[in-house]
């Protein structure tokens, strides 16, 4: 299948509330408002293509950058890649549930995910944080350094409460990771979500979220979830 063939799939596949709904997330135009699991059976003939992906992301279309990001070869980009994928990444969708998601299936996913998170960007930060959660709830225990997520945690404690707003989500999101995933912190990480408390993240043209990392994780404990691991990161 080839680049005109998938842009045509996925403006057939394209429904006019879920165009709005992406656009109220801030998703811009040019766009087609295709659900996610509308793309699967595409993605199921096509598999992996990097070419094409690469064609597909650089059209600035949200939904043939997500979809670039479904069919994409993470092994097989570099850290310019995705120096280039995050510079496109124009709103925390596709720097969080793109760009973050593809990075993680990478060799190279701390080496730019550490890069970005001491970036001072917002949305780099945020998917350097976001890549965190999908690498600690995939890949085992010993694949990270205890004293590495020890002194993360400790940044999020120390700059959470004053971090730009999806930062602030990301890194409320790494708690939960790190206190639900990985289990040679999770005490410190319990420990930390419970002294950030709520974490109150502002919102453009809608009311602020609160977020409660301590209380989600007690939640997820309650449920038996403690190690929890994904079986892939991409679905």
């Amino acid at each position: 299948m080839d680049f005109e063939t998938v842009m045509l799939e996925l403006e057939a596949l394209g429904k006019e509330r879920t165009k709005k709904t992406y656009i109220s997330n801030g998703a811009k135009e040019p766009l087609f408002g295709v659900a996610t699991g509308a793309m699967k059976p595409i993605a199921k003939e096509i598999k992996i293509n990097q070419p094409l992906a690469e064609e597909l992301y650089a059209t600035g279309n949200y939904d043939a950058m997500y979809f670039a990001g479904i069919i994409a070869d993470p092994k097989a980009m570099s850290v310019a890649d995705f120096e280039r994928w995050i510079d496109g990444a124009y709103f925390y969708m596709l720097s969080d549930y793109v760009v973050a998601v593809t990075l993680a299936e990478a060799d190279i996913a701390q080496e730019v995910a550490d890069k970005w998170i001491a970036s001072g960007d917002e949305l780099r930060m945020s998917a350097g944080w976001s890549c965190y959660c999908w690498l600690l709830g995939n890949r085992k225990d010993h694949e990270f350094s205890e004293s590495k997520i020890s002194d993360m945690l400790d940044i999020v404690k120390n700059t959470i409460h004053n971090a730009p707003e999806r930062t602030k989500s990301a890194m409320n999101t790494f708690l939960l990771s790190v206190g639900t995933s990985y289990i040679p912190q999770h005490e410190k990480a319990l420990g930390t979500a419970k002294e950030v408390g709520i974490v109150e993240m502002k919102r453009d043209n809608k009311k602020s979220s609160f977020l409660h990392a301590y209380e989600t994780i007690q939640k997820e404990l309650d449920r038996g979830r403690l190690g929890f691991k994904r079986r892939y990161v991409r679905c």
